[in-house]
């Protein structure tokens, strides 16, 4: 394999002279970048990017841990990394994990060998204990509250927001309300703070028959309110954790010929808006964005996004 070495022994000049015209640097004269410049053609020579990455002490590389992208949170959040990341000429590499701890350490690990600069966990499966213990290794961002792990964190503020919706829907007069969400209460701080509105809206426990769990898309939307058609016929509002999945619930209703119970949207999806459901917008476009700008350190505090409740 051709390299520098070679370059020099052809050309009759010194490495560090080499060096110099295949990092563009000056003080070469004209006459000698083009000697140079022939034989690095001839050679069909290509730099090495990994070894020049080490040697600069970046890569310019970014690895996103995704679990998914079926749900609007991840794709609205990719959409913002990305937006940033061309804006300051970083790559970008999505690290698929479905919450597994397993691939979540191996990505640990490759930050650990230097492959990124930085890893943002737009979720996890792992303790944020076991993410802050790499951090020697590179900077991590999550994309929720940190609260007292030390990790730099950009994320929706929601608990507010979602005491606004439940608020609403008390003062619609609402008593039997179902909650959709992604996970379980254990495994997601989003359904905890879902949860935790209710609770404190309503100063009662959310029955846990009327929280639904595993829903990221319109189909599983719809599988959830057939569910609510078959068991619950009390239920008369539902707080969905997307806009195309209240659409899906909404079908489901539909289908069985049942009265619609009031249904309010999440990330203001063009679906919603023909609806004119009630919805809560994240902003997760705006944390995307904040959480790249963490990852390569712009800035160093921690940024909370204000979401907003919206009665189209």
């Amino acid at each position: 394999m051709t390299n520098i070495h070679d370059i020099a022994r052809l050309s009759g000049y010194s490495v560090s002279t080499v060096s110099r015209v295949l990092n563009h640097h000056n003080y070469v004269s004209a006459e000698t970048r083009q000697a140079i410049e022939q034989v690095v053609k001839k050679l069909d020579y290509a730099p090495n990017a990994v070894a020049r990455d080490l040697s600069r002490g970046k890569t310019f590389n970014v690895g996103v841990v995704l679990p998914h992208a079926d749900h609007p949170y991840f794709t609205q959040l990719v959409q913002g990394i990305m937006r940033a990341a061309f804006a300051a000429n970083y790559h970008v590499v999505l690290l698929p994990s479905k919450w597994d701890a397993q691939l979540e350490q191996k990505y640990l690990e490759t930050l650990r060998q230097h492959a990124y600069d930085a890893l943002i966990f737009t979720s996890h499966g792992l303790p944020l204990a076991t993410l802050a213990k790499y951090q020697r290794y590179g900077r991590i961002v999550i994309c929720e509250n940190p609260h007292d792990s030390g990790l730099p964190a950009t994320y929706a503020e929601r608990v507010a927001t979602y005491r606004t919706a439940f608020a609403h829907l008390k003062k619609l007069g609402h008593t039997h309300i179902g909650v959709l969400n992604s996970r379980d209460l254990a495994a997601s701080a989003t359904t905890q703070a879902t949860v935790a509105a209710y609770e404190d809206v309503f100063q009662a426990p959310l029955p846990a028959k009327y929280c639904y769990t595993g829903v990221n898309t319109l189909t599983d939307g719809q599988t959830a309110g057939g569910y609510f058609v078959a068991r619950f016929p009390e239920v008369t509002a539902v707080m969905t954790n997307g806009d195309d999945i209240a659409l899906g619930f909404r079908r489901a209703y539909l289908a069985a010929q049942r009265p619609l119970p009031y249904l309010i949207g999440q990330e203001h999806q063009p679906s919603g808006e023909a609806l004119k459901l009630p919805t809560i917008d994240h902003h997760f476009d705006l944390v995307g964005v904040r959480a790249f700008q963490l990852a390569i350190g712009e800035t160093a505090t921690n940024v909370a996004i204000p979401s907003e409740f919206l009665l189209n």
